[in-house]
């Protein structure tokens, strides 16, 4: 069994549509996917239908950006199989709407440098909920200016420390207030990468808030940082995910799904933590109809 529960569709900044990113897990057998497009749970119902076609379990989850405005930083949330997925539709259109402005703001900075205009980007990113980096890149692809999507006028346009960059920085719902709106909708709550952002230090002040769990395989991770979070785990229960971060095309190097899945003991251990929160949900209820009925 192969599992990838980190990946990315057109819907957000992935190069594949949801039905040839199955088909590919499927010839690349993988069995067990989670779709964790950013900000956005619109093709998880899709996913699932089209997943059991083709004999693959998908798990419902989305990606939350979000600002650590602690440390004036950036962290990603991971949310797996929410119970009340509509509970987190305010949170992605919030998200959304904060993204497509500095979006288009960045496109609009590209068009004054480079003969495009921001409706070809616009065409670009069609089928996606936002414009992505990539998507600016690939109209400057189309309009001769690169052959790559990265590269030195990827770096740039959106690299901090270049003074041509066009880069808008989007201010997103903080990581506590993300991980309370997970929890509302009765979804596991994990931290992305950490490695990627750094998020070491928020890694800790999450656990103390009921973070569910950790990404410790991911290629931003380092060997050394996944045996630390590991050992971090271990240690205070959390459950143990894994994914490739698939973009396809828009990756930054080559990577293959399914190239960092969990193994079949942490993919089992995240449905048994899930049955384990339903259990103590329905306990809760069955208390609350009890107090209820004797009132």
């Amino acid at each position: 069994m192969t599992a990838d529960l980190h990946c990315h569709t057109k819907l957000s900044d992935g190069a594949l549509g949801i039905d040839d990113l199955l088909i590919l897990a499927k010839n690349s057998g993988v069995t067990t996917l989670a779709i964790t497009d950013h900000d956005c749970l619109a093709g998880v119902v899709r996913a699932q239908i089209i997943g059991e076609r083709h004999g693959i379990t998908v798990i419902p989850g989305v990606e939350f950006s979000c600002t650590d405005k602690t440390r004036g930083g950036k962290a990603h949330l991971l949310c797996y199989l929410p119970d009340k997925p509509d509970r987190l539709e305010g949170l992605c259109k919030r998200n959304s709407t904060i993204r497509k402005t500095a979006g288009r703001l960045m496109a609009m900075k590209a068009a004054k440098k480079f003969p495009v205009t921001v409706e070809f980007i616009v065409k670009c990113a069609a089928g996606s909920t936002n414009i992505f980096k990539q998507h600016i890149m690939l109209a400057l692809m189309e309009c001769g200016y690169t052959t790559t999507i990265f590269g030195e006028l990827f770096d740039r346009l959106f690299k901090k420390t270049s003074p041509d960059n066009i880069l808008v920085q989007a201010t997103y719902p903080t990581p506590q207030e993300t991980l309370e709106a997970i929890h509302d909708a009765g979804g596991i709550a994990v931290l992305a990468h950490p490695g990627f952002y750094d998020n070491f230090e928020l890694l800790d002040e999450l656990i103390e808030l009921g973070l569910d769990g950790v990404e410790v395989w991911h290629p931003e991770n380092t060997p050394e940082q996944q045996e630390y979070l590991k050992k971090i785990a271990k240690k205070h229960h959390l459950v143990m995910t894994g994914g490739s971060d698939f973009h396809g095309s828009f990756n930054a190097k080559p990577i293959k799904l399914g190239d960092y899945g969990p193994d079949e003991e942490a993919l089992a251990a995240l449905f048994s933590y899930k049955a384990k929160l339903r259990r103590k949900q329905r306990r809760l209820e069955n208390q609350k109809a009890a107090a209820a009925a004797e009132k």
